[in-house]
């Protein structure tokens, strides 16, 4: 029998406790037929450990497992699950480290002032592990993400119940964005004739030159363009926003991805605390700079600094701050009973997971009387702030969207070999002083140039050949499988999809597209189109580049299915194996905030459990392993089963959580296997596991329940004890006894 390994990702917070409960469940169900789960720790405190091994221990060091995984994406006998990792935010960086060091750890602090050139190579190092560090090393294919059957079923004959509607009396709720001198105004875009080396060069004012980057290798007829958001432009923007939502009485709100963009959005970030603060941070702006405060890491960064100065000195800052919101419009709460604003950390709201709720509750958001306001939602450029005003326009003419009878939009999503990583990458720069930002090849030409002022933010982009024709033929495939319509999301205003738009006219004649729906559509317009289908409950397929497919992919199933958690979300890797991703980590801290204070985890493994069919049908279909086979199908026949019976995770303590869950799951997998005929050997095998629990359903679910309702220690948030861990995850003596027997 031919061995075939699935790589489990080990990650972090709410799905990693979920995989304690899952993964022996899973590893046992596959013992004996040919399949194999083993783990690989791509978590952030595995990240931090793996590039820093120079003073740990031997049994503190692991292998750098993501650079491995990056390898195996680029095999044919690639089947790797990979679950929600934390894309982290300097906070969460900062909190890792301090809690590895903690634990023993000899790792170095991150230096958030870059002094001397040490400290400049400490940077870069953890600059490795900040954002979306595994994202591009492991998406060697492009994305095919959409509700599987059964799922998309059960969501519209059981809805959600998180839709709120939208005012009858007339919502005031808006997106807000720039006008000019962002992203989407200033990008330029050329397509490579040749293969070339490029650098990216700083041309001061007077004339010195500083290479930023360099021997970046380009493809023949790979695409690159530069863009630059212009910081006293967007500061003019936050400050007639506030004063706006001040004079309308709008909640005030901003909407970045501060993880996974990891210098320009940071950056925005910290521009619209300084503009909001503006009265008391100015006013105290060299005591705050004296101290290290960071606004890029939030208004939490700046209140923790004050604890350097004299007590005073500290209550005066304090005060003053107090005092900015008697002027200032009410700001979206993360947490009202705490205090807690959408400016107080950069990786709180995060605009993929945050604006979809804006639309699920009726074009609100919560404020500090907890309760829903209508919200100005600040989305500053307009590559993709202008499709959520279309949808936010749509709701307040046509009402709140019903998930028992809506249409679903699928994503096929542009994204192999590093595509369109805006931001989140090492070609993003903040300008040093006014001069001109150049990509220049390797005879000297300047390619693209973009003039700067102090502060802006330069970022170069890259998106090669290949991908884009693999991205076409998958658009295709599926709407050829769905029947749905496929519609490009691409600008022809824009200069990079202008770029894109001609490969796809050129990549379409290739493929048959008789009988199919195939358009090209600019954002809104696409996005028009789709929400008229949705609400005739008609189904489409979004073909977009790699950040509408984030954007989207949250969107639109949490409006579906309550959360983007449940989608199947498959990734064909270009050199023939098959990346499984597993819903969306974003409400990750929040559960496991509720388990630490009441011992019930709310994450919901749907996802998980999804992901492993068609990572069974893989290795079914390249080792013709009908045991293989046999374990997807019956696995699909319990997950239907598992939503009938309604066992997904409770939000409330004392009802079923994520252990119930995965309980029940293999209840329902053991059932299947013992009663389906096409297995002698699976059968026999299955029979008396499924009998033992189900003879014992009632006193493991009593064993999972009595684990509820008290503090627990898993001994460590970014870095848990594993005994400990497995202890709270594994509560059930009766449940372990039958599985640990397989």
């Amino acid at each position: 029998m031919t061995l075939s390994k699935i790589i489990w990702t080990k990650i972090d917070e709410a799905p990693a406790l979920a995989t304690y409960a899952l993964l022996p469940v899973l590893q046992a169900y596959a013992r004996g037929t040919g399949v194999e789960v083993e783990t690989s720790d791509i978590s952030l405190p595995g990240r931090i450990i793996a590039n820093f091994p120079d003073k740990l221990t031997d049994a503190q060091k692991i292998p750098d497992c993501l650079t491995q995984l990056g390898e195996l994406a680029k095999t044919p006998g690639a089947n790797i699950i990979k679950l929600p990792n934390i894309s982290a935010s300097l906070p969460q960086l900062q909190s890792a480290i301090k809690e590895l060091q903690a634990k023993g750890y000899d790792i170095p602090a991150y230096p958030e002032e870059a002094k001397t050139d040490a400290d400049k190579a400490l940077q870069a190092r953890f600059a490795k592990v900040l954002g979306s560090a595994v994202n591009p090393v492991l998406r060697e294919g492009n994305s095919d993400r959409r509700a599987a059957a059964s799922v998309k079923k059960f969501a519209q004959k059981n809805p959600h119940k998180m839709m709120k509607p939208w005012p009858e009396s007339g919502s005031k709720a808006c997106v807000a964005h720039m006008d000019g001198k962002d992203f989407y105004g200033s990008e330029k875009s050329l397509t490579m004739p040749a293969a070339t080396t490029v650098r990216i060069e700083f041309v001061s004012a007077d004339g010195t030159t500083k290479v930023l980057k360099d021997k970046l290798a380009l493809q023949a007829g790979e695409i690159i363009d530069a863009a630059v958001m212009n910081v006293a432009a967007l500061r003019k923007f936050y400050s007639a926003q506030i004063d706006r939502a001040k004079r309308e009485g709008l909640l005030l709100s901003l909407h970045l991805k501060a993880t996974m963009m990891k210098i320009s959005d940071p950056i925005m970030f910290g521009h619209c605390v300084s503009v909001y603060y503006e009265d008391a941070l100015g006013k105290h702006a060299d005591v705050l700079r004296e101290i290290g405060a960071n606004v890029n890491n939030g208004l939490a960064d700046v209140l923790d600094k004050l604890g350097r100065l004299p007590a005073d000195k500290k209550a005066e800052i304090e005060a003053d701050i107090a005092a900015v919101y008697k002027t200032r419009p009410a700001l979206a709460m993360v947490d009202s009973r705490k205090g807690i604003t959408n400016l107080h950390v950069p990786n709180n709201v995060i605009v993929d997971a945050s604006m979809p709720n804006v639309v699920r509750d009726g074009g609100k958001m919560w404020n500090a009387q907890d309760q829903l306001q209508d919200t100005l939602a600040m989305v500053p450029d307009r590559c993709y702030s202008t499709m959520y005003q279309t949808m936010i326009e749509d709701c307040q003419k046509h009402g709140q969207f019903n998930p028992a009878t809506m249409g679903s939009v699928s994503n096929v999503g542009l994204m192999a070999q590093k595509a369109e990583e805006y931001g989140s990458h090492d070609k993003t720069f903040e300008a040093p002083g006014p001069g001109t930002m150049r990509v220049v090849d390797a005879s000297g030409k300047a390619l693209l140039e973009q003039t700067v002022e102090r502060g802006d933010i330069f970022r170069m982009c890259q998106v090669k050949d290949a991908p884009i024709q693999d991205w076409v033929k998958l658009a295709i495939t599926r709407a050829r499988a769905s029947g749905a319509p496929a519609i490009f999301w691409l600008d022809d205003r824009r200069a990079h999809d202008a770029e894109i738009i001609k490969k796809v006219d050129k990549y379409l004649p290739d493929h048959d597209t008789q009988g199919l729906d195939i358009r090209i559509m600019r954002p809104d317009d696409a996005m028009k189109h789709s929400l008229v289908r949705i609400r005739r409950g008609e189904d489409t397929i979004s073909v977009t580049g790699n950040v509408l497919r984030d954007y989207l992919t949250d969107l639109f199933p949490i409006l579906e299915l309550g959360t983007s958690a449940r989608m199947l979300s498959i990734v064909p890797l270009m050199n023939g194996g098959g990346l499984f991703e597993t819903g969306a980590g974003g409400s990750a801290p929040k559960h496991v905030e509720q388990f630490l204070k009441e011992g019930h985890l709310r994450w919901d493994s749907l996802g998980e459990y999804c992901a492993l069919v068609p990572s069974l049908e893989l290795i079914a279909s390249k080792t013709d392993n009908p045991k293989a086979k046999l374990l997807a199908e019956t696995l699909d026949q319990a997950i239907g089963t598992y939503l009938e019976n309604g066992r997904s995770p409770s939000r409330k303590v004392g009802e079923l959580d994520n252990r119930g869950s995965t309980f029940y799951l293999a209840l329902y997998w053991a059932q299947a296997l013992a009663a389906q005929t096409k297995d002698a050997t699976m059968k026999e095998r299955f029979v008396p596991v499924a009998q033992a629990l189900t003879d014992n359903e009632a006193k493991i679910a009593a064993e999972l329940l009595a684990a509820q309702g008290k503090p627990v220690d898993i001994g460590g948030y970014y870095l848990p004890d594993p005994a400990k861990t497995e202890g709270q995850m594994r509560p059930s003596p009766t449940f372990n006894a039958v599985i640990d027997a397989m």
